[in-house]
C-alpha cells in the first residue's frame, strides 16, 4: 500500500513511518521541519520505499503533492501540538490544526485518496470528565484551543465521509511517550523530565503535581495507526489509543527519578492555563473493532525512553 505520512519527520510521525515500512508498504513522508527533524527519519532514508518532501500541510502546493504521490491512505499527523500556545496564539493553533486538516482533507480528495486516518487528542477533547476512564461516548468538551481544533478536525473529518465517501478513522491518542521525543519543546513532560534528570538538573512540576494523564507508549501507537490502514476499519469511528491508566505527574516524576537513579526531589512552579487536571481514556472499542491493545507497560516504557534519551546525551558529549 503507498501511503502518505504528514507530519514525518516529528515524534510519532516518524515512529509510525518506521512501522509502515517495517510492514512492507511504501511511505510518502511530508512535513515542514518546523519542529520535526530529519534526523528521525534517518532508518527510513535508506528504504527504497521511502521519499520525503519539505511541505507545510497548510500549504497550495499539498493539493498538487497528494495528486502526483496518489496515495492509497494518507495519514495526518501534522500539528501544532502545544496547550500553552494555542492559549497564546490560537489564530495560530487554528491556522495549523484546522485549516491544515481542512486543506489535508481537500487534497485527498482530489487525489482520490481512499481513506484519512486523523491524529485527534483524547488527552484533551473530552475536557474535565466527571469519571475516568472515559470511552468515546463521552461529550466532547474542549477547554483549550487546541483541543477545539482537534475537535473540528474530526466533524471535518464526517463531512467528508458524508459528503464525498472518503473513509477516516479519528485515532484520539492519550499523552503519547517514547524514543525521540523532543526534550526542549514545552510538550513532552517524559522527555523532560527524563533529560533534566540524567543531566543532573531537577526537572520542575507545574501545580502540585496531582494532575493525571494517560501515557501511551509510542510504540503502541503506530500499531494502532497500523490497524486501522484498511478502508473498512474503524471506518466513520473515533477510537481512544490509550492505557486506562491515570498516572500523576508526581508520581511520573518519582518513577523516572527512579530509573535514572538520582533524587526524587523536583522543584515547584504554578499550574499553567489549559492543564486537564486529570485524563484517562478506556480502549474497549479499538479492542473490539481492530484488535487494538496497549502492549508496553509504563514502567517498561520509562526505561525504553530513559535508555534512549541516555544515548542522545552520550552522543553529543
Amino acid at each position: 500500500m503507498r501511503i502518505l505520512v504528514t507530519g514525518a519527520a516529528g515524534f510519532i510521525g516518524s515512529t509510525v513511518t518506521d512501522r509502515l515500512l517495517a510492514d512492507g508498504h511504501s511511505v510518502v513522508g511530508v512535513d515542514d521541519l518546523s519542529t520535526g527533524r530529519l534526523a528521525n527519519l534517518t532508518a527510513a532514508a535508506v528504504d527504497p520505499r521511502f521519499s520525503f518532501e519539505q511541505v507545510d500541510v497548510t500549504s497550495p502546493e499539498l493539493p498538487t503533492l497528494v495528486g502526483r504521490v496518489q496515495p492509497e491512505v494518507v495519514a495526518h499527523l501534522a500539528a501544532q501540538i502545544d496547550v500553552r500556545v494555542s492559549v497564546a496564539d490560537p489564530l495560530r493553533d487554528a491556522r495549523q490544526n484546522v485549516l491544515g486538516t481542512i486543506n489535508v482533507l481537500e487534497a485527498s480528495r482530489l487525489a482520490g485518496v481512499a481513506k484519512v486516518i486523523h491524529t485527534s487528542s483524547g488527552g484533551s477533547i473530552y475536557g474535565s470528565p466527571v469519571q475516568v476512564p472515559v470511552d468515546e461516548t463521552t461529550p466532547v468538551a474542549p477547554e483549550s484551543p487546541y483541543a477545539a481544533g482537534k475537535a473540528a478536525g474530526e466533524l471535518y473529518l464526517n463531512v467528508y465521509r458524508a459528503t464525498h465517501g472518503l473513509a477516516s478513522t479519528a485515532l484520539a491518542l492519550a499523552n503519547v511517550y517514547g524514543p525521540r521525543q523532543d526534550p526542549h519543546g514545552e510538550a513532552g513532560v517524559v522527555a523532560i523530565f527524563g533529560t533534566a534528570l540524567l543531566a543532573g538538573r531537577p526537572a520542575k512540576i507545574f501545580g502540585d503535581g496531582t494532575a493525571s494523564r494517560d501515557y501511551v507508549f509510542v510504540g503502541d501507537v503506530a500499531e494502532a495507526f497500523a490497524r486501522v490502514l484498511p478502508v473498512d476499519a474503524a471506518d466513520g469511528v473515533r477510537l481512544n489509543i490509550g492505557t486506562g491508566v491515570a498516572t500523576t505527574v508526581r508520581e511520573l516524576h518519582s518513577r523516572i527519578a527512579a530509573i535514572v537513579g538520582v533524587p526524587d526531589t523536583p522543584l515547584s512552579a504554578p499550574a499553567r492555563p489549559g492543564e486537564l487536571a486529570r485524563i484517562a481514556l478506556a480502549v474497549h472499542l479499538a479492542a473490539r473493532l481492530v484488535g487494538w491493545r496497549p502492549t508496553v507497560d509504563l514502567d517498561e516504557g520509562l526505561a525504553r525512553t530513559v535508555a534512549w534519551l541516555r544515548q542522545q546525551a552520550v552522543a553529543v558529549a
